[in-house]
């Protein structure tokens, strides 16, 4: 039992037995004092040790209330004002400790147990031992204990505990498995490559912690509130001591004006929706981030990896008319095939989309004779004893493959729209192309114009495409503002550009090749934050999913914030008016007149509390119109 149940214990016996009369008088009186003498010195103690940190706090505004009590021999007002007092911390240490659980409840996820598969034989230890390398067996039901690739066998695979999927992801032998989530269907043999502190599941935990302990600038911003306040009551205490010379007033004045319930109040409220946040697949590392979304006005998107999955995608195939030898294969299905089985084999981001595309027309394929990849140009394959190019136009006039003006003219028409274009040539004929663009995530246009609904006045595209494929992929999403052909050092130097003290300015990238911009930006938000180390340590705020729709869900939620803690200072500078009024206005008989004014205290503490208290319960998703 911690120290400050033992006060809480002792004072609420102490004053029981006060008010019951159990005790003769002199010794009740030697009880009181004693009690309050104890209980004093320990908020006193604490105000002293801020004060040599330079910080002024509101226990130095309990500190004097108890001291006037004392010094009025208000004994039963200073063991009652210490009762509240320990309340309030007590009640401070639930809350923090809720919200904590909320954030930390996840590490009830992780296994203790593991079976591992060595020299042929099945065996279980404790997850603790497991090395780098070794092959664990995870079945049905089961948690998977560590970061690993899946060596043999399928699943569904649970990954809720990570980025807040409602569905299970099916993975198979050569995919990444992640600490913390659940097989719901097969079973999986993986081979260890991260453990202990090293997996996606700790890192996460780790981060969480860091955010909760992190302080908010509006906290700051509240505590520089409290060290003007302090100051301004200690003199107004001072003025109306010399003006009445009654210190019951003052220090009923000084009970009531007490500020500990803001203090408790506004820290809860940023823990309970970073903790919401967690829960949804979004780590905030801190809740000045949270805070800094109110004032966000600029938002500054990198293309790739962002507002596209930076995977190519074939847009189209087209045939050449007239070609004899497309008239020789003679159906489109068979030309498709043909480029398709020319595309097995090679490690080629255009090849593999086209294969892709191939297999979705359940195109009939089957592996080249012969195959050979020409680096950053294309490829030859024998099938069907003919020879079969891929690749681009400057490859096919190196392997004098005719290519008509009309033909040209084709391609560059669909260049000049912001595509690539792999031609695909049959023996010494260009028989037709592919067209092939980045692949747009679903609901990018509806998902930014959310967040200039949110409060965004600007949204900007960074890029290093070239002008026609950054402008494709701009008039598509609805962006009018964006730059091309950019380096990494001409990102930084565009993002500067929008950097201003009036608000604030937030860049989203896919945190691998865009660290730099996410550290130098006002909010860093990292997207894909799952399993890859440098994205979650490069962003203020992690989106675990490749999910940009959880943007406009955090802007909700940190507007939501915003508004209950303007709450909160709105309740205690009504409840504060309140109190004054009753102990000015004679209405409260100036014989209990301190003990009325701790007990105003004390019950008016936990409105803002119970305010901020509402946001654990409060789903971002519901969260429409802050």
């Amino acid at each position: 039992m911690d120290l400050d149940k033992i006060i809480f214990i002792v004072l609420t016996i102490v004053l029981t037995v006060h008010a019951l009369k159990f005790l003769p008088s002199d010794f009740d009186l030697i009880i009181l004092i004693t009690a309050s003498a104890i209980a004093t010195f320990q908020v006193v103690y604490g105000a002293f040790e801020e004060l040599k940190e330079r910080r002024i706090s509101i226990a130095l505004l309990a500190s004097i209330a108890l001291i006037f009590s004392l010094l009025a021999k208000e004994y039963t007002s200073a063991v009652f004002i210490n009762l509240m007092l320990v309340s309030a911390r007590i009640l401070g240490s639930y809350t923090e400790g809720r919200a904590r659980r909320a954030i930390e409840g996840l590490l009830k996820l992780k296994p203790e147990k593991a079976t591992i598969k060595q020299n042929g034989k099945i065996k279980k230890i404790a997850v603790s031992k497991i090395k780098f390398g070794d092959l664990v067996v995870v079945e049905l039901g089961e948690r998977i204990p560590i970061d690993g690739r899946i060596m043999e066998g399928s699943a569904a695979i649970d990954q809720s505990s990570l980025t807040g999927e409602s569905l299970p992801v099916d993975k198979k032998a050569g995919d990444m498995a992640l600490s913390s989530t659940m097989v719901v269907s097969g079973n999986l043999l993986i081979k260890t490559e991260k453990i202990g502190k090293e997996t996606a599941f700790e890192k996460i935990i780790e981060l969480v912690e860091q955010a909760a302990a992190h302080k908010p600038k509006i906290t700051a911003l509240t505590d520089k509130f409290t060290t003007w306040y302090v100051l301004l009551m200690f003199a107004g205490s001072a003025i109306l001591y010399v003006a009445t010379s009654n210190l019951i007033l003052v220090l009923a004045v000084v009970l009531v004006v007490s500020a500990d319930d803001i203090a408790v109040a506004i820290p809860l409220a940023f823990l309970a929706s970073i903790g919401h946040a967690a829960k949804r697949g979004v780590i905030i590392k801190g809740g000045d981030f949270l805070e800094g979304l109110n004032k966000a006005k600029i938002l500054v998107v990198d293309k790739t990896g962002t507002l596209t999955y930076g995977k190519l995608k074939v847009e189209d195939f087209f045939i050449f008319e007239n070609c004899p030898a497309a008239q020789d294969l003679a159906e489109r299905e068979k030309v498709l095939a043909l480029a398709g089985s020319a595309s097995i084999l090679s490690t080629h981001p255009s090849a593999k989309a086209i294969l892709k595309y191939a297999e979705e027309k359940n195109a009939k394929l089957s592996e080249p004779e012969k195959f050979e990849e020409y680096s950053g140009k294309g490829s030859i394959s024998i099938i069907n004893n003919k020879k079969v190019s891929t690749g681009k136009i400057s490859f096919f006039e190196e392997l004098d493959i005719k290519i008509t003006d009309h033909q040209r003219r084709d391609i560059a028409k669909e260049k000049d729209k912001g595509l690539n274009t792999t031609l695909l040539g049959y023996e010494k004929e260009l028989i037709g192309f592919f067209t092939l663009a980045d692949e747009m995530r679903p609901n990018i246009k509806n998902i930014l114009s959310d967040l200039k609904n949110l409060g965004i006045e600007k949204i900007i595209m960074l890029t290093g495409d070239n002008e026609k494929i950054a402008g494709r992929i701009a008039e598509a999403v609805g962006i009018i503002n964006y730059h091309a052909n950019l380096l990494p050092e001409d990102k930084l130097k565009y993002l500067k550009k929008y950097l201003s003290n009036d608000y604030k300015t937030i860049a989203i990238g896919d945190g691998v090749n865009d660290a730099a911009l996410l550290n130098a930006a006002d909010i860093g938000v990292a997207m894909g934050g799952i399993g890859a180390d440098i994205t979650v340590e490069s962003g203020d705020i992690v989106l675990m999913q490749d999910d940009l729709s959880k943007m406009p869900e955090i802007m909700r939620l940190a507007k939501y914030t915003n508004k209950v803690v303007r709450q909160d200072f709105m309740i205690w500078a009504v409840t504060n008016g309140v109190g004054l009024y009753l102990v000015f206005s004679g209405a409260i008989p100036a014989i209990i007149l301190p003990t009325f004014a701790a007990a105003y205290n004390f019950a008016t503490d936990f409105i803002p509390i119970l305010n901020s208290a509402r946001l654990f319960n409060l789903h971002i998703v519901k969260i429409k119109n802050p």
